[in-house]
């Protein structure tokens, strides 16, 4: 939940097939302007949707996942993948699990994977292309997302911040990027990092500076 704050479309092209893949914030109860602003993001990305992908950490009860699918009324195919198997001990829970979703939702197709360990990651493009309608590609060749270099370096710092710091810091944090300059030798970025409050801002600097340059 929220480490994706912003909808990013990624673009992969191969022979014969262009996929546009809508990247969205996590589905919430939305109790902010934020979560509110995240949520239309998510509504607005189904809408254009030809094939919705769902995940689910196959840890957390089916009935958590009731409620927010319940709410979303999906109207394209569906593909659920559970992820974080590889935290699973007993693996006769996965397919006792898989099982238990597929009869929750018969139309959807349901599929267990790490995504850590790379577990039947392999699957999951042949599903995307199996629903797919043919058409047109959207984009040249060589697009790999609609967003800039300039954001994908804030999102890298924002990634190390989730890296780094404990729980509370990385969802509380908002990185602007001010400059990105291309030299010769070296690349130049220039970005400041916003938080709520001030003992948030002393977990960042940390001790003597520490964690800071850590980041």
């Amino acid at each position: 939940v929220q480490t994706t704050r912003h909808r990013i479309l990624g673009i992969l092209t191969e022979p014969g097939y262009q996929i546009v893949f809508s990247d969205t914030p996590g589905i919430i109860e939305p109790k902010y302007k934020l979560h509110q602003k995240m949520m239309q993001q998510v509504k607005s990305a189904l809408e254009d949707a030809d094939v919705a992908i769902l995940m689910h950490d196959i840890n957390q009860p089916i009935e958590d996942f009731e409620i927010i699918s319940n709410s979303l009324k999906l109207k394209v195919p569906t593909i659920l993948l559970l992820n974080k198997t590889d935290a699973v001990k007993d693996k006769n829970t996965i397919e006792t699990t898989v099982k238990l979703f597929k009869e929750r939702f018969p139309k959807w197709e349901v599929l267990a994977i790490s995504a850590r360990k790379q577990t039947n990651t392999d699957k999951i493009l042949p599903l995307i292309l199996k629903y797919l309608p043919e058409g047109f590609a959207f984009y040249p060749d060589d697009s790999i997302s609609d967003r800039s270099e300039r954001f994908f370096v804030g999102e890298m710092i924002r990634e190390q911040i989730y890296a780094l710091y404990e729980e509370e810091i990385p969802y509380h944090a908002a990185v602007l990027v001010q400059a990105f300059e291309e030299k010769t030798t070296l690349n130049v970025i220039k970005a400041d990092i916003i938080v709520s409050r001030e003992t948030q801002k002393m977990i960042l600097l940390g001790k003597g500076g520490s964690m800071i340059k850590q980041l």
